[in-house]
């Protein structure tokens, strides 16, 4: 067995996990902040046993390695475990909570190819950035997750995002961190994955800065609310799981998000199956900005109601690929027409400098439905380049 040292606040062994997890149903959070240096990540990824994952990179190793905009390579759960950063970029190979065309467990290799020709030291002109003069960012790769079982696949995630989040950031700023502790943590830009990824991932934020807003981009709501059906296929008693149109359900229920109605959907344009989705919607914390306001009050009014909503609370952003139009990132799961153009979109993030973005992910990039030119890919890879200048803009202080 491989211990760990640094993996720190929020995690637990886990046969301590299995215990505390015997008999009760999913979603609910194993992070526990009181065990800390004890997660043996050797044996939360045993079922990929012998690939190496936690062995340190050869120096040779690094050439011909695709890593997201040419971040280094480096072993967060192991050999480099000691290492110190600012931002961990990290996969989730996950897709097996998916409603309709599955694929999303490409998504992480996906946008680490479309990221090719960005790069973490260059400058974003719009945004009048260069990331590595301000932050130092890695790819710790993808957290193995198992294919068989959703409930242990999630689990991994929570622990490995955890784990990461309970580090020491290397840039310190003057004025007081925003985190519970009051020290400075790195923070996580995830790339997924189908959205119910971001359940797992907001457990450990919260558990570093309290309950964030969360700025949702997505052209559907999330936040389906499970309930018993009468010609359902489960049995009286029995658990609906959780799924990609559920999570923000469960984020509610746990206390995870802002409170007062400030979390925002944006972008959102699916059809729903009652009135009562938009009821509660309302009732679960969120504001609505439909796709179409585009067209209405532009991006910039866009952009006003996103920080009305957010104010100066610790942000999440979450962001699913589909809120572009299928014009423009047709690898995806549930694909709507009438979306953002990619110019849209990189207008609206740009917009968002000043906000303590606390974390991030992109989801629901399929590859397997791109065209040969990687647009999907491409689009994905430039937000997420575009979400790492806000990060770099903005210290998490007072």
């Amino acid at each position: 067995m491989v211990f760990t040292p640094r993996l720190a606040a929020a995690t637990f062994v886990v046969s301590q996990a299995a215990q505390v997890l015997a008999g009760v149903q999913y979603p609910v959070g194993v992070v526990n902040s009181e065990n800390v240096h004890s997660l043996n990540f050797t044996e939360i990824f045993a079922p990929y046993d012998a690939d190496m994952s936690n062995e340190a990179w050869a120096r040779t190793a690094y050439n011909g390695l695709t890593t997201f905009a040419r971040a280094a390579p480096i072993r967060c759960f192991g050999a480099d475990a000691e290492t110190e950063y600012d931002v961990a970029v990290i996969g989730a190979p996950f897709d097996t909570a998916t409603s309709f065309r599955p694929g999303a467990r490409f998504g992480p290799n996906g946008i680490r190819k479309g990221s090719r020709r960005l790069g973490i030291s260059r400058i974003n002109v719009p945004a009048g950035i260069r990331i590595t003069d301000h932050l130092d960012v890695v790819d710790c790769g993808d957290v193995p997750m198992v294919l068989t079982d959703n409930k242990v696949a999630l689990r991994q995630l929570e622990l490995a995002n955890a784990a990461l989040l309970s580090g020491t950031s290397v840039h310190s700023y003057t004025g007081k961190s925003i985190a519970k502790d009051g020290k400075f943590h790195p923070r996580v830009l995830t790339l997924g994955g189908d959205h119910t990824i971001t359940l797992p991932l907001l457990r450990g934020v919260a558990s570093v800065y309290g309950p964030v807003s969360v700025i949702h981009f997505d052209s559907h709501l999330d936040t389906w609310k499970p309930k018993p059906m009468a010609d359902s296929p489960w049995l009286p008693g029995e658990e609906i799981p959780v799924s990609h149109g559920s999570y923000f359900y469960y984020a509610h229920k746990e206390g995870l998000l802002a409170p007062n109605n400030a979390n925002i959907h944006v972008g959102i344009r699916g059809a729903i199956n009652s009135w009562e989705d938009y009821e509660d919607d309302h009732k679960f914390g969120w504001v609505i900005s439909h796709a179409w306001d585009a067209e209405d009050i532009g991006w910039q009014g866009i952009v006003k109601k996103i920080r009305e909503t957010v104010g100066d609370n610790p942000v999440y952003i979450t962001l699913d690929i589909d809120v572009i139009d299928p014009g423009m990132a047709p690898a995806t799961g549930t694909p709507e027409i009438g979306g953002f153009t990619t110019r849209e979109i990189k207008k609206i993030l740009q917009g968002l400098a000043g906000l303590k973005i606390v974390g991030a992910d992109i989801v629901e990039v399929a590859p397997d439905y791109d065209t040969q030119d990687e647009i999907t890919q491409i689009a994905a890879a430039n937000i997420g380049w575009e979400i790492l200048g806000l990060m770099a803009k903005t210290p998490l202080t007072e």
